[in-house]
């Protein structure tokens, strides 16, 4: 352990380098943007393109759109915290089985249960038996939209009453549930959505169709849960260390049990901050030097993250980033709305206006030369977004005001 604290600075000017914020350190590789960060959120469709532009040298909605759909670099699927993210086939791998594997489980239970409340006597023999009939449609006919699912195999179109009782109580068609879990098993992936790039209705097509490179990690033999857990935590590590064992535990969705172990797996080493013990890998804390000193001298940035932003959702402890009254920027469930960044530190929010504009809203004092990079950058923004309007499914609690 460094006797040395690392300070809130330096941890910014380290978060604004390993994530591809500086100028500098932008990149169009997309599958280099997304590796930055581990993988981008994706639960909000627009988040994707935003996160990646944000930090390309020349940003092009066509050249994220070519990574994902053409030459498919970076793939979509359900990981951590049941989330959707957008990964290189190699990270992806490496989150299904460190994190989607449990959730497959645990929505596999759910979805017989809820078969079972409605009627149907033997619920895991006709789960698998639908999903059995549903990848062989998809096979020989997608990419198919979970509509067409259900017009082709209308026997499993049946209504089902999920959740009676709940305030969240709803009726879903049961092959809607089919496709949804085999998207968790890395059987069935999300293809292009339909009604352009900010749409959020997917078609689906077998993986091993559509990423064969995903497909094979998904069925690597070898691979095991807990190996799979060190190496996230090695990635996460990497990306966003130094970081406590409950920013580790939150991100991916584990227990602190699991958190810990494989901590432990990777002997990673535990460091000070002025807001407790976190951890770094063991390679790092070696060539730290007088680098914690000089974190407020990097190479200055400002930037607009969309909601759910990787970089946004990355810790459970943000108070090293988060300017006073910054919480506004995310909603009452831990979901953050898009944010304005100076250094390493969110200091505002921001959204669009109907007429295209973007406004933005202060936390803090910014100095009149940043809020005119700040200015600069929204501008940008809007010529990214042109005739596009984007309605945030996660807004932060500010937006509403923002929007008046």
């Amino acid at each position: 352990m460094t006797s040395t604290e690392l300070s809130d600075a330096w941890r910014r000017g380290r978060l604004g380098v390993r994530h591809r914020l500086t100028p500098s350190g932008r990149t169009d590789d997309i599958r280099e943007v997304a590796s930055s960060v581990v993988a981008l959120h994706s639960t909000d469709p627009v988040s994707v393109y935003l996160s990646a532009m944000a930090r390309m040298r020349t940003p092009s909605l066509d050249a994220v759109r070519q990574a994902l759909y053409r030459d498919r670099s970076v793939v979509r699927h359900h990981a951590m915290r049941r989330t959707l993210w957008v990964g290189t086939p190699e990270a992806v791998g490496v989150m299904h089985h460190a994190c989607t594997l449990k959730v497959a489980s645990l929505e596999r239970r759910r979805t017989e249960q809820f078969l079972a409340q409605n009627g149907i006597e033997d619920a895991a023999r006709w789960l698998e038996e639908a999903k059995r009939r549903v990848t062989a449609l998809v096979g020989d006919q997608g990419p198919l939209t979970a509509r067409q699912i259900g017009l082709a195999l209308p026997d499993l179109a049946r209504p089902l009453a999920v959740a009676s009782g709940k305030s969240y109580a709803a009726t879903q068609g049961a092959h809607s549930r089919v496709v949804a879990g085999l998207g968790f098993d890395g059987v069935l992936v999300r293809t292009q959505p339909l009604g352009g790039w900010t749409g959020g209705q997917y078609a689906w097509m077998t993986l091993e169709h559509w990423s064969p490179a995903l497909h094979a990690a998904v069925n690597d033999p070898d691979a095991d849960i807990e190996s799979a857990q060190r190496e996230l935590a090695r990635r996460w590590l990497a990306r966003f260390g130094p970081g406590t064992t409950r920013d580790l535990s939150w991100y991916a969705g584990w227990t602190l049990t699991e958190t810990r172990r494989a901590l432990a797996a990777l002997e990673a080493v535990s460091v000070p901050t002025r807001h407790g013990t976190a951890w770094l890998l063991p390679e790092e804390v070696d060539s730290l030097g007088e680098d914690v000193h000089v974190g407020a001298a990097r190479e200055p940035w400002v930037a607009l993250l969309p909601s759910l932003d990787p970089t946004v959702m990355g810790w459970k402890d943000r108070d090293f980033y988060l300017s006073a009254g910054g919480e506004a920027a995310w909603d009452r469930n831990g979901n953050a709305g898009p944010t304005v960044w100076v250094d390493g530190a969110v200091v505002g929010a921001w959204a669009q206006r109907r007429d295209g504009e973007i406004v933005v809203h202060y936390f803090q004092e910014v100095p009149a030369r940043r809020r005119a990079e700040v200015r600069e950058r929204a501008d940008e923004v809007a010529e990214w977004l042109a005739d596009a309007r984007i309605s945030w499914r996660f807004p932060g609690a500010v937006n509403a005001d923002l929007l008046r």
